[in-house]
């Protein structure tokens, strides 16, 4: 079976598309996300994403097989929010490790069941679970208090310690990669990547580590003020198999960050936008034609290795990027010799 890295030599890869917007689809009520696990629960638990893993798992699976069809190499977890700080919204703080464990059984599953479809794929073209970690609830780097500015409502430590526990569940259940993504605070993706190297090394391992920015605005910089360029060598220390954006902009307004973040990176450059900006209903408009169509011209201008689609994207936007960029070039990693330094 091909590595992730022999593929990316050969093609650029898809990944799946947003996860939320293809729940939403199922129009789910309090009763569905508590189930029978947490049927007396003693909080409102609706809008609970992560938890569905364990209450509804067959609605997540299904949701995987669906971007496997439309043609994703790698599909991530429903994990985003599945660590201590966030859960803490929920009280659901002891549940974080089966949450991450499920979630990701939930995606070996979806993949096992394309490959009983597709059993030639498994050799030619194999399939990737990518253990989502998202950035939390809470900021390393700023204040939640404008009267005093060097108050944190979390410490480095429980950050780590949070990520640490779900990175755990997340291989326990059989995840491929690791995916730190929608970063707008470095120092959480830092503590992050703390926790994935200390796992790594407690248990004499190791996986391919991606990671995801995400730039806030036309200034071209994170939420927590860095340029693109400061993010990227904040960044690089991981050796990570990737680096890229997600969330936040449509393919057309992230298009000049992956054009210089393709100029700087010495790893692959993924890049999953959302489907346009969202509208005055916090809905997106742009089409699955439309997305892949912006994506094919990154492609064929030699920008991009990963590509795929965040909030408002479905399993159709991401049939529609897989086609339009199917046979183009991926990127060629750059030698750090030949960079402008």
């Amino acid at each position: 079976m091909s590595t992730i890295q022999e593929l990316l030599h050969q093609k650029i890869l898809i990944i799946d598309g947003a996860m939320g917007t293809m729940i939403q689809r199922h129009k789910l009520e309090e009763a569905d996300y508590r189930g029978e696990t947490f049927k007396n629960w003693h909080l409102d638990v609706k809008g609970n994403n992560d938890m569905l893993c364990i209450t509804q798992p067959h609605i997540i699976e299904e949701i995987h097989l669906l971007y496997l069809n439309a043609g994703a190499d790698i599909i991530e977890t429903n994990t985003f929010s599945a660590q201590k700080i966030s859960m803490a919204d929920y009280d659901m703080q002891d549940y974080c490790y089966e949450m991450n464990v499920a979630a990701a059984r939930c995606a070996r599953n979806a993949v096992n069941r394309y490959y009983e479809n597709h059993p030639e794929q498994k050799e030619l073209s194999p399939k990737f679970v990518a253990g989502a970690i998202g950035p939390t609830n809470r900021t390393l780097s700023l204040s939640p208090d404008v009267n005093n500015p060097g108050f944190r409502a979390v410490t480095f430590d429980q950050v780590m310690e949070a990520y640490y526990e779900q990175i755990t569940g997340l291989i326990d259940g059989g995840a491929d990669l690791i995916l730190i993504e929608t970063i707008f605070d470095t120092l959480n993706a830092k503590a992050a990547i703390f926790a994935t190297k200390k796992y790594f090394q407690d248990h004499q391992t190791e996986l391919p580590v991606m990671i995801s920015g995400t730039i806030t605005d036309a200034s071209g910089r994170t939420l927590s003020g860095q340029t693109l360029e400061a993010f990227y060598y904040s960044v690089e220390h991981a050796n990570p198999l990737s680096v890229g954006f997600n969330c936040a902009l449509g393919a057309t307004q992230m298009r000049p960050h992956v054009e210089e973040l393709s100029e700087l990176a010495t790893c692959y450059v993924s890049a999953y936008p959302n489907a346009g900006l969202p509208n005055a209903f916090g809905e997106y408009d742009e089409q699955p034609h439309e997305t892949g169509h912006i994506i094919a011209e990154w492609a064929k201008e030699g920008l991009v290795n990963i590509v795929g689609g965040c909030c408002g994207t479905t399993p159709e936007h991401i049939k529609c990027i897989a086609d339009a960029v199917k046979g183009l070039k991926p990127r060629k990693i750059r030698e750090f010799e030949n960079l402008k330094i």
